[in-house]
């Protein structure tokens, strides 16, 4: 059996729950990640998502963040809060994290902090919750269980990651430290599955509402699926599918997928 696992920042679920639900359909995804669902679990569609044969798991908070997964399969939750482990933080009460095992796999979808203005105290949250991040990627990795993190990084890799460099050198999603960590958690031992099907492939999965962005294909790819060793094995196809951001009021990213025999 093939498994479809896919990503979207939906900025909003409120306001773009149709657009998901009839992506979900006609790409015939089985899984699926979503960012920015920007609602308290209470007002979560779930009901929404269950008629079309999905179950869910969010977490949420008013107006801001939230993450989620829906999926054809039966979920079991592990975690929804990043450690803090030994770090001086302050009290993170952000929907960003959420930890599951859906078929044998662990599936961590996260909102990394933008952490802009930078630097200031967002992009100090942004690399500690970077830090936080690959202690725990480490910690799951090393049970030798196959590991998926995905979602909305706010990391340009590189320079084929973005339309031009240069509108981008002093923004905290490609600033030196960013990049550093971004390394530091593939280096655990994940790859990253576009990149590793498309090494030259400049594609995009953000495009700002400003300026004509989009029109322009003025994008930068930070929607990124990581992968363990297990799953690189069993790795079929790797994609991004623009046609979501085309339509009339889209979100400003669009849905990243891979496609996995299942394990």
């Amino acid at each position: 059996m093939t498994l479809k696992i896919a990503s979207f920042n939906v900025n909003s679920i409120k306001m773009r729950l149709q657009n998901v639900l009839e992506w979900l359909e006609s790409s015939n995804t089985d899984i699926i990640l979503m960012q920015e669902t920007k609602t308290i679990d209470e007002n979560f569609p779930y009901l929404d998502f269950n008629k079309k044969g999905f179950e869910v798991t969010f977490c949420g908070q008013k107006s801001y963040n939230g993450v989620a997964i829906a999926s054809k399969f039966q979920i079991e939750e592990i975690s929804r809060h990043l450690p803090y482990y030994d770090e001086i933080t302050v009290e993170d009460n952000q929907a960003r994290f959420v930890h599951v095992k859906i078929e044998n796999i662990n599936i961590i979808c996260i909102y990394l902090p933008n952490g802009n203005p930078a630097p200031g105290d967002k992009y100090e949250y942004k690399i500690s919750w970077m830090r936080r991040l690959i202690k725990y990627a480490r910690e799951i990795y090393e049970k030798n269980e196959p590991v998926l993190i995905g979602g909305d990084f706010n990391v340009i890799q590189s320079e084929i990651d973005c339309y031009d460099l240069s509108k981008w050198t002093n923004d905290a999603l490609y600033l030196e430290p960013t990049r550093k960590k971004m390394k530091e958690l593939i280096n655990v031992g994940f790859i990253d599955s576009f990149r590793l099907l498309h090494p030259n492939l400049k594609e995009f999965s953000f495009w700002d509402y400003q300026a004509g962005a989009w029109q322009k294909d003025n994008g930068i790819r930070i929607d990124f699926f990581l992968i363990s060793p297990e799953i690189v094995d069993r790795l079929l196809n790797a994609g991004i599918d623009k046609k979501p951001r085309g339509k009339e009021k889209p979100s400003d990213h669009t849905p990243i997928w891979i496609e996995v025999e299942n394990i």
